[in-house]
C-alpha cells in the first residue's frame, strides 16, 4: 500500500479552488532557491522565492523574485508606493505569515498582504513557488498564481 501524500495548506487551498498544480519535494536541508531549482531539474528562472518586507509606513508587503535574483529594495518600495522598505527579521516571519524561512508561500498566509512578482514571471507559462513547507514546491500556471494570491507584476530585480 502506498503512503498517502501529505497535503500542505497551499495544496489544500489550490484543491479547494480547483487549480491544477504539480507538487515537487526535495531534501529539506536545502534552503537556497537556486539549489532547489537544480535538484528539481528546473531552470532557476522559473523557481520563485517569496520575501516578506515592511515599509516605512509599517505595512507589510510580499515580493516574489526568481531564485537566483536579489530584490532591489528601491524598485520594491516604488512598486508598493513606499519611501523605503526593508526585509523583516526572520524571527517575525512565522508569527506574521504562518510560514517558516524556506517554506514561505504567497498562497495561504495568515493575513493577505499586497503581493508583487517580478515581471520575468510573465515569460513562463508555469512557475514554481514554495508549497508552504520546507521541502515542498508547487508548480502552477503563472496566471493562476497571480489570480489566487492577487499578485501584481512589477520590476523588482
Amino acid at each position: 500500500m502506498s503512503k498517502k501524500e501529505e497535503k500542505t495548506n497551499v495544496m489544500r487551498q489550490l484543491d479547494q479552488l480547483g487549480i491544477e498544480y504539480e507538487c515537487f519535494t526535495y531534501d529539506n536541508t536545502q534552503t537556497n532557491a537556486a539549489e532547489i531549482a537544480m535538484s528539481l531539474g528546473r531552470s532557476p528562472g522559473e523557481v520563485f522565492k517569496t520575501l516578506v518586507t515592511v515599509g516605512r509606513s509599517g505595512e507589510h508587503y510580499v515580493f516574489m523574485i526568481p531564485s537566483t535574483s536579489e530584490l532591489d529594495l528601491k524598485k520594491a518600495a516604488r512598486a508598493a508606493g513606499e519611501k523605503s522598505i526593508s526585509m523583516i527579521p526572520q524571527k517575525e516571519l512565522l508569527p506574521l505569515t504562518g510560514y517558516v524561512h524556506g517554506g514561505c508561500s504567497p498562497i495561504g498566509m495568515k493575513k493577505r498582504f499586497r503581493t508583487f512578482i517580478d515581471t520575468s514571471a510573465l515569460s513562463y507559462e508555469r512557475i514554481l513557488c514554495s508549497g508552504g513547507r520546507v521541502g515542498h514546491q508547487v508548480r502552477l500556471r503563472t496566471a493562476d498564481l497571480l489570480k489566487v494570491a492577487q499578485i501584481t507584476p512589477a520590476e523588482l530585480v
